[in-house]
């Protein structure tokens, strides 16, 4: 069944896109449910989870786990009309595709992944509820040139731009390449999920169509960026083809541009709680599209 929420919540909890940038304590717990839970974490995975922000669970997929899903990516990415989808982001300039976004609707594949235990059971036993899809997709960093994501808070944007009153999500991102240390892999700010960093900036219209590709609203001061990695660092997350990152929503991170012969390929889900549904924007002029931001609440089973 779909769910539509249409208003606002009264209490606006993390103001965000302001006139100045401010720094704030989380309001929310980490890892919501109850201690024992059962799910596929073990408990010191959970433990690494609340403190770090991230855990890496290597492997979750087996090797013709990931050839299948590696094949699947290929053919999507080689599928002309997968590219003129507007679902499709293309590098700004080599004009490669760059993400695939909405692809647990677009393949039954990647479909069959996200209702794989091993996936939405993590979600579920992280969040404390049932989850549903606020986004998913694929994304290809081919070598010689593909460009990164800077430093950003996925929270902040989705509460912002796309209604998410709390911080009750959480990402995967799944590789389906070898994620070396100089091929743009993933970097995030240990501990940094503990802070809501607030923007200043307002957000423009339509801004999801430039964000896609390169991010401007909603991002942070690099004075910002050094206070929140003084404590702990930054860890660089690498690791074979098959591997998996799970990351809290509001982790500060981003990646760097890939000028290696290597290509970097990944599977990124973020759930949400369905108790943490999707509203208006807190800071944004409309909505998001469906494919970007889901409006079907319906809990994956």
């Amino acid at each position: 069944m779909t769910t539509m929420h249409n208003h606002r919540p009264a209490t606006d909890v993390y103001p965000t896109r302001g006139t100045t940038e401010t720094m704030m304590p989380r309001r929310d717990p980490v890892v919501w449910s109850a201690p024992g839970t059962p799910g596929p974490l073990a408990r010191a995975e959970l433990m690494d989870f609340d403190r770090a922000g991230f855990t890496t669970v290597d492997p979750l997929l087996s090797p013709d786990e990931v050839a299948r899903f590696r094949a699947e990516l290929d053919r999507l990415v080689r599928n002309p009309a997968v590219r003129l989808d507007e679902r499709a982001v293309v590098e700004p300039a080599s004009r490669d595709i760059r993400s695939v976004f909405e692809v647990h609707r677009i393949s039954e594949v990647f479909a069959s992944l996200v209702r794989d235990e091993r996936v939405v059971g993590t979600a579920r036993q992280i969040l404390g509820s049932d989850v549903y899809v606020h986004q998913s997709r694929i994304n290809v960093k081919p070598g010689f040139g593909a460009s990164g994501f800077y430093w950003h808070s996925d929270f902040e944007t989705w509460h912002a731009e796309d209604g998410l009153p709390r911080m009750r999500a959480v990402s995967v991102s799944i590789a389906l390449t070898d994620n070396y240390a100089t091929n743009g892999s993933l970097m995030i700010i240990p501990g940094s999920h503990r802070t809501f960093l607030s923007c200043a900036g307002a957000t423009p219209q339509d801004n999801y169509k430039k964000s896609l590709r390169m991010q401007e609203a909603g991002t942070p001061s690099n004075e910002a960026v050094t206070a929140l990695s003084e404590p702990n660092g930054i860890r660089l997350i690498t690791g074979r083809s098959g591997s998996a990152t799970w990351f809290d929503c509001n982790c500060m991170h981003g990646s760097g541009d890939n000028i290696t012969p290597y290509p970097r390929s990944n599977v990124f889900i973020v759930f949400n709680s369905v108790e943490n549904t999707a509203g208006e924007p807190f800071a944004a002029p409309a909505r998001r599209p469906a494919f970007v931001a889901a409006r079907d609440f319906t809990p994956v089973t």
